[in-house]
């Protein structure tokens, strides 16, 4: 029986690999995961009667595309968060999770060749995996970027030779950026979207982590790419209830960007596809249609940032997040500090690594662990201060 070679050298998916690492051993103490960015908040009390008030839904096949009543709340949303009015027809399509669109934007807009040569998709590296395995798929070169402390824990695509722009179809961008918090400004997205038009290449920007901050709501590249006079066929925008409204079980996201690259995608969704069915849509157009929610849903965040910065603030190195849950933290090994720390404290946490790829000058999340803010503040000071005192003290 033969199986394809194009999926043969990917290396393992980051969770079995921690598991691998750490499950041979016996926690040190009262286990506490924080390594998996699952939000724990609550999500609003009424997700649960939309989708029943609308459960004769499960009846019928959902609309592939968005109901237009989802459709128009996220294009209220966008005008809203961003100043951008998209036509909720043409400009944006329901996604069953953001994964699923960040896979497929590439299946629908990495052409087979670019200047006669194979594309190339770059990539931010520490980066989240689903944009290394798009670009496989297509058979593209996926490039791997480095997004260091040097680089402001974002990719310098423009320092790249112009050779390899040349060749480029596509640039995945996280921002507010996993795992690192970093925030993209407005002259960050500027630049890049120059860079774009003249090597001709989109960007897919991955804003999942976009509505956690500290205090200034991050910049979106739609946003920057409609204030800027950019070709609106440049640049596809990814967003998701996951984080923003405590939801990753409602599996609601959307792709955001020009007609001809949306209607490309629908027409790949129509075979491929699987639309989010009907009650949860409805779940799905009233949460993007409410504010409240999001605004408490931040400020626990926020009480998380000033709890981190409090515990951690004397540790060389640290950093705190400009946005999104996740701390970064500097260590001399990501797995030995991950095995040490789960051995001694029964703390999880995720190597930096296992989100990472090597490069010329080795691997940009070797010295990291990365760490998830979800559990309740309580138990976040607990936690961080047990994590401090085993690594740091």
């Amino acid at each position: 029986m033969q199986f394809p070679e194009r999926f043969s050298n990917l290396p393992p998916y980051a969770f079995p690999r921690l598991r691998a690492l750490l499950d041979a051993h016996a926690p040190g103490g009262e286990v506490m995961h924080m390594s998996i960015g699952e939000p724990r908040h609550p999500f609003p009390p009424w997700v649960s009667e939309v989708i029943a008030e609308n459960a004769a839904g499960f009846n019928s096949y959902p609309p592939n595309d968005g109901s237009p009543r989802l459709r128009e709340a996220i294009a209220g949303w966008l005008g809203r968060r961003y100043g951008v009015e998209l036509d909720p027809d043409s400009r944006i399509m329901a996604l069953n999770g953001t994964r699923e669109g960040l896979y497929n934007v590439a299946m629908a807009l990495v052409p087979e060749r670019k200047k006669g040569q194979r594309p190339v998709v770059l990539i931010p590296n520490p980066f989240y995996q689903v944009y290394m395995v798009a670009a496989i798929s297509v058979g593209a070169e996926p490039v791997f970027v480095p997004a260091t402390a040097e680089t402001g824990h974002l990719p310098d695509y423009a320092a790249l030779p112009p050779a390899l722009l040349n060749r480029v179809a596509a640039a995945y961008v996280c921002s507010p950026a996993n795992p690192q918090g970093a925030v993209a400004d407005r002259d960050w997205w500027s630049t890049l979207l120059a860079l774009a038009e003249r090597y001709d290449f989109r960007v897919f920007a991955d804003e999942c982590y976009g509505e956690i901050y500290r205090d200034t709501p991050p910049p979106g590249a739609l946003e920057v790419a409609a204030q800027t006079g950019a070709d609106p066929e440049r640049v596809a925008i990814f967003h998701s209830l996951s984080k923003r409204s405590n939801l990753p079980g409602l599996r609601s996201g959307f792709i955001a960007g020009g007609p001809e690259s949306i209607a490309r995608v629908k027409t790949l969704r129509a075979y491929a596809g699987a639309p989010l069915p009907g009650p949860l849509q409805a779940a799905a157009a009233r949460a993007w249609a409410d504010e409240a929610h999001v605004t408490e849903n931040r400020a626990l965040y926020r009480e998380k940032y000033a709890i981190a910065d409090e515990i951690l603030g004397g540790v060389p190195g640290y950093r705190g997040p400009e946005a999104g849950f996740f701390l970064w933290l500097p260590v001399e090994d990501g797995e030995r500090a991950a095995l040490r720390l789960w051995k001694e404290t029964g703390i999880r946490v995720l190597p930096g690594a296992y989100l990472a790829q090597d490069g010329p000058d080795g691997n940009p999340g070797k010295g990291y662990i990365r760490v998830a803010m979800v559990a309740p503040g309580g138990d976040l000071r607990r936690g961080l201060i047990r994590l401090r005192d085993c690594l740091y003290g």
